[in-house]
């Protein structure tokens, strides 16, 4: 019964993988609060909801991203 209570969450590494970057890299994302996440037993634990919401608008690719022209 217990682990019903934790189906709509993803610990840091699946919510990674799911994502497709390092867990350190999600990590610092949390820290930044680019992305909701909650501390339970020492490891964050992720909305399935949060990180699909965070994933549709997430670009992985490393360094600036291009914001298009401004005319």
């Amino acid at each position: 019964m217990a682990e019903q209570a934790f189906d709509d969450y993803l610990d840091l590494v699946q919510a990674s993988r799911e994502i497709g970057i390092h867990p350190q890299s999600l990590r610092r994302l949390i820290k930044k609060n680019r992305i909701p996440a909650t501390m339970f037993a020492g490891k964050y634990l992720i909305k399935r909801d949060k990180l699909a919401i965070f994933k549709s608008n997430y670009d992985p690719r490393p360094g600036r991203k291009h914001l298009g022209t401004l005319l």
